[in-house]
């Protein structure tokens, strides 16, 4: 049995010269910018290793180029070039793109994380969150991967609807057997993202008002006004109405009171100028105005207003405080009585005639002529 010759392979070598050169060279062009570009992923990441910015996440995406990934596009550029036999191109084509639709995946996955991690590295309040990367972390690889090894075997003729359909059924019914833990988990990340509010704010919502202190994936607690710490899912939280008192610069105090009837129309007219300098006498409050609101069953209805630029809930409770005595000073200086609830009773005699509830005067005797 003779040998098998090498003569058929130095021909081929021999006839597809150029073209194994031209591919060989552009092979080790697209080579070279990837690593280029890989260098500078990995700076950028080292500049950024929080990646609080779009160039951390850049960097992160460019680090993760692999090897396999380049030399498999090298291969199948050189295969494609010098027109090698159609199984090796097969096998070539078969290798890139096994390792394109898992490089692809990685991408993927670096991007959505980077995105992330950028969001909750923005925002300090959300750093309790950084909890649920780690969940986060499962399902998109899990997600991005699952779809990379359905393109490679699409690819490589194996019928898939069968897989996809299966998978499809396996994801609704673990969306529907963890309905409500993937709810709060949504709920949490969009408080990542949409930031409602911090660590650190004070919210109030329905009648509880508390300072929130951790952010979870399921529950957000907060320090209640009493002291008590209050507990609410992240899903009901976001379905009711949220103030972020924290967001304010400037809190509008609202303080009716009631006048009597006697008070004068003039001294109604001026009651802004008798009052405020009460309130600016407290620092960092404003009068807004003072009038006349109704008139009420036994009093004059009146209502003041003034803007508070202090946001501590002890400091506002104390120039409230403030407010509400210089404003009694205020009044008392000008003899201005505060109503209270008052109600007059008539008497009517057998006949229907009203009677007085006090003795008349005694009327005095005109003088003889």
């Amino acid at each position: 049995m003779k040998p098998p010759t090498i003569a058929p392979t130095l021909d081929w070598l021999a006839a597809n010269l150029d073209n194994l050169a031209l591919g060989a060279l552009v092979a080790a062009g697209l080579v070279g910018v990837m690593l280029i570009l890989r260098a500078i992923g990995h700076r950028l990441v080292a500049s950024d290793p929080d990646c609080r910015g779009w160039r951390g996440v850049i960097g992160r995406v460019l680090s993760r180029t692999s090897i396999l990934f380049m030399v498999a596009a090298a291969i199948d550029i050189v295969c494609t070039y010098a027109g090698v036999p159609h199984r090796l191109a097969r096998l070539a084509d078969i290798l890139f793109v096994i390792a394109a639709a898992f490089q692809a995946a990685i991408w993927a996955r670096e991007i959505i994380l980077g995105v992330i991690s950028s969001r909750v590295g923005d925002d300090d309040g959300s750093s309790t969150l950084g909890n649920a990367m780690a969940l986060i972390r499962v399902l998109v690889s899990i997600a991005a991967f699952a779809i990379a090894i359905i393109v490679i075997l699409d690819n490589l003729g194996v019928n898939v609807t069968a897989l996809v359909a299966g998978l499809g059924i396996g994801g609704i019914a673990i969306g529907l057997a963890a309905q409500g833990i993937f709810s709060d988990l949504f709920a949490a990340l969009s408080i990542m993202f949409d930031r409602p509010f911090r660590r650190g704010d004070t919210v109030r919502y329905g009648t509880t008002t508390g300072i929130v202190e951790r952010i979870g994936l399921k529950t957000t607690r907060m320090r209640g006004i009493g002291g008590e710490q209050v507990i609410m899912a992240n899903t009901k939280l976001l379905e009711q109405e949220l103030h972020n008192l924290a967001e304010a610069t400037v809190r509008r105090i609202f303080l009716p009171f009631a006048l009597t009837y006697q008070t004068s129309p003039d001294t109604l007219d001026s009651l802004p100028e008798i009052v405020a300098p009460a309130v600016s006498a407290v620092d960092g409050c404003r009068l807004v105005r003072c009038t006349a609101t109704g008139f009420g069953p036994s009093a004059i209805e009146v209502e003041l207003v003034y803007d508070d630029r202090t946001t501590d809930q002890d400091k506002l409770a104390a120039h409230k405080s403030a407010v509400i005595i210089g404003v009694m000073r205020a009044l008392a200086e000008k003899q201005i009585a505060f109503a209270y609830p008052t109600q007059t009773t008539f008497t009517a005699a057998p006949d229907g005639t009203l009677v007085m509830p006090w003795a008349p005067p005694a009327l005095t005797p005109l003088p003889k002529a």
